[in-house]
């Protein structure tokens, strides 16, 4: 199935519900890119056994997919310069949006299924976006991209790099979710909340945040 042996089947067929995706998601050490930029594909996570925003989107909604709660829908999320993107898997119980996300941080992480809308979804990340210096960060977002349209690049076992993912990400509509007048109004995060958003899960060998 999608060019996957018995083993990666067997393992992502295990994962038959958004709370064990996630679970298994945040077992997987974060990807430090040591020795550079990567976007691996999900058979690459499951081999190296790391993965980032994008790499941990791409396997979560693999892993929707092969089970059957519903198609490989991603959902790109961009931050203003001085912040990094962020990429999550999406998906609906009972009419409902819900979201896969890996991260290293105590926040940006998994949504329950109970928003209205896309938009309503990407808005339930907007108070803990923010960057080291306590500033809110998000500014646009995409619809869902079905990754079914890759199959023919067969993104899902690919040992090379598949940049072409980030690259059409990158090229699709997005919606600003604030104007310049509300970034200008925008307070910054207290002491707390700038304590809690330093939380993270794996120790990284850089000093960059990494989401």
């Amino acid at each position: 199935m999608f060019g996957l042996n018995e083993n990666e089947l067997a393992i992502l067929k295990r994962l038959n519900s958004p709370v064990k995706i996630q679970d298994f998601l945040n077992k997987i050490p974060i990807n430090f890119e040591e020795n550079g930029d990567t976007c691996l594909s999900p058979r690459m996570v499951l081999k190296l056994n790391k993965c980032h925003c994008v790499e941990g989107a791409l396997l979560a909604a693999l892993a929707l997919r092969i089970n059957d709660i519903g198609p490989p829908l991603i959902v790109d999320l961009t931050a203003s310069r001085n912040d990094f993107d962020h990429v999550i898997a999406v998906f609906q119980r009972y009419g409902k949006w819900g979201a896969l996300s890996k991260t290293n941080h105590a926040v940006l992480r998994y949504r329950e299924p109970v928003y209205d809308s896309i938009k309503e979804l990407v808005m339930s990340f907007f108070h803990e976006y923010m960057n080291d210096d306590g500033r809110k960060t998000l500014r646009s977002f995409s619809m869902p991209v079905d990754l079914s349209i890759f199959d023919e690049k067969k993104w899902t076992i690919d040992e090379e790099d598949i940049w072409y993912v980030p690259e059409h990400l990158a090229n699709v509509e997005h919606f600003q979710i604030i104007d310049r007048k509300q970034i200008a109004g925008l307070k910054k995060a207290d002491e707390i909340e700038m304590k809690a958003g330093s939380l993270v899960e794996w120790q990284s060998p850089f000093a960059k945040k990494n989401l």
